[in-house]
């Protein structure tokens, strides 16, 4: 983990309607995300595919057979697309929350907040601007079809993230993939609160 605390920065960037100052990655050594990910968030991210099926049946078996099919590609496991790179600027994000690990609801459906991606130097922030949970990270490169977020969670009134790798339970990994076009779809397995996937619609705000 010698690469994990460079990345500590930049997510303690404020969490408000900006994401003012200057791009904080002046230090980080590497852009192989397996050598900044924790143990456990290498594991979840291993491990989504399984977790997006369960996240699925769970809802279906609760009765939102209907709700989740209405979703399309959004939550079709296999919907990626070859990756292209978001451009920098604001996005509304909808989140979709599949499943229910702990008996709370199986299936959650918000209205849009606001996201937004801007550069950091050869790399890329995210970070939700809006709403009472809120992850904020960085966007790795991966493959064809994906980029991996690597980030934390942010908690109503909180005016900061806290820093990755401090706590397990706000800690977050994900897939960045496009399924359409101007359209990507960030999954992000176990997140640790209410389901046991949240998947977040990205569209430029404006297109």
């Amino acid at each position: 983990m010698r690469h994990l605390i460079p990345l500590l920065a930049l997510l303690a960037l404020p969490a408000c309607a900006t994401l003012p100052g200057d791009p904080m990655v002046d230090t980080l050594e590497t852009r192989d995300w397996r050598q900044v990910a924790t143990e456990g968030d290498r594991e979840r991210l291993r491990n989504m595919s399984v977790t997006f099926d369960r996240a699925l049946r769970e809802a279906r078996n609760a009765g939102f057979t209907s709700q989740v099919d209405a979703l399309g590609a959004l939550a079709t496991p296999d919907a990626a697309l070859p990756f292209t790179t978001m451009p920098n600027g604001n996005y509304s994000c909808r989140i979709v929350k599949l499943g229910s690990p702990s008996g709370s609801l199986a299936y959650v459906d918000y209205p849009a907040f606001q996201c937004r991606v801007r550069a950091e130097r050869d790399l890329q922030g995210l970070a939700k601007l809006t709403g009472s949970q809120r992850p904020i990270g960085l966007l790795f490169p991966d493959d064809d079809l994906r980029q991996v977020f690597i980030g934390t969670l942010v908690l109503g009134d909180e005016s900061r993230a806290m820093r990755y790798g401090a706590d397990p339970e706000r800690d977050m990994i994900g897939a960045l993939q496009r399924i359409g076009e101007k359209r990507w779809r960030l999954l992000l397995p176990e997140p640790r609160f209410e389901s046991t996937l949240d998947i977040i619609e990205l569209t430029p705000i404006g297109d």
